[in-house]
């Protein structure tokens, strides 16, 4: 068996084999449906079965059968299984044990046997690969490109706001947008000028704007999440500690989930090796 792909290359060749063309599936079947839909080539009560449900049929048998195929791969060829379990469940590549999600995968039953053989990987600690790129300390902030555009995002509300204001049959929609648009303005104005570090990362602990530092040791189940879909997805850094979990939020800094998480991984690494 060999062991020498990384989970970065698993995760990657997981969204091509199974992501990506799931979601071309679903959108091209979409397309074609209202294509066929607007040239009355299909009409009355096939639309919806033919147009809306169909596609989302083909790209669940697709990601049902294909992701059975990729998790046997992938945790026969990468070593550090706990890392790759977690960064697929992160990635949406693969649901939680016991989720629905895993029981929607179709596996033959020599898959089935294949993988209750792999399953005895997981009694293994993973190993830990030091990057010595990275500092010994880290700390996070407020991401100031990410503040420049949400500004000027801004100013574009306040200055269609005012616009629509001008004209009396749209002045209230006007009103809450020129209100939204001064409001986002002075948010990221807020948090451009915030030089306090959000997150604090070293090889003894961590500590962020909300929650006091704390070793390693008194931290528990450290990592990034994502958690909604499409525009309202946003991203949380979550650990248990004494008494408390933090849940904090990291869309507005300079950083993101897959950086974090390794930096997670990296620093409680270097904390139980030394």
């Amino acid at each position: 068996m060999s062991e020498n792909t990384t989970v970065e290359i698993a995760i990657k060749r997981g969204k091509w084999l199974i992501d990506y063309p799931a979601k071309t599936i679903l959108f091209t079947s979409l397309i074609i449906g209202i294509i066929l839909q607007s040239q009355n080539i299909i009409t009355g009560w096939t639309i919806i079965p033919i147009t809306y449900i169909l596609p989302f049929f083909l790209a669940c048998l697709y990601w049902c059968i294909t992701i059975t195929k990729w998790r046997i791969w992938a945790f026969k060829n990468v070593r550090n299984v706990h890392e790759l379990k977690k960064r697929a469940i992160q990635e949406r590549l693969i649901g939680a044990d016991n989720s629905i999600y895993e029981k929607f995968e179709i596996k033959s039953q020599n898959d089935h046997k294949e993988w209750e053989l792999l399953k005895s990987k997981f009694d293994k600690d993973d190993i830990f690969q030091n990057d010595p790129s990275i500092s010994e300390q880290t700390i996070i902030y407020y991401s100031k490109i990410k503040n420049l555009f949400q500004t000027l995002l801004g100013f574009c509300g306040i200055a269609i706001g005012i616009y629509l204001t001008s004209d009396s049959n749209n002045i209230i929609f006007g009103i809450l947008i020129l209100v939204l648009g001064i409001y986002l303005c002075y948010k990221e104005f807020k948090e451009a000028f915030n030089t306090t570090p959000q997150i604090i990362l070293n090889d003894k602990g961590i500590e962020t704007v909300n929650t006091k530092f704390y070793n390693w040791e008194n931290i528990k189940n450290e990592e990034v999440i994502r958690d909604g879909f499409g525009k309202n997805t946003h991203y949380y850094l979550v650990y248990d500690y004494p008494n408390g979990k933090e849940y904090l939020k990291i869309d507005d800094y300079n950083t993101n989930m897959k950086i974090l998480n390794k930096l997670l991984i990296l620093y409680r690494g270097r904390s139980v090796n030394k």
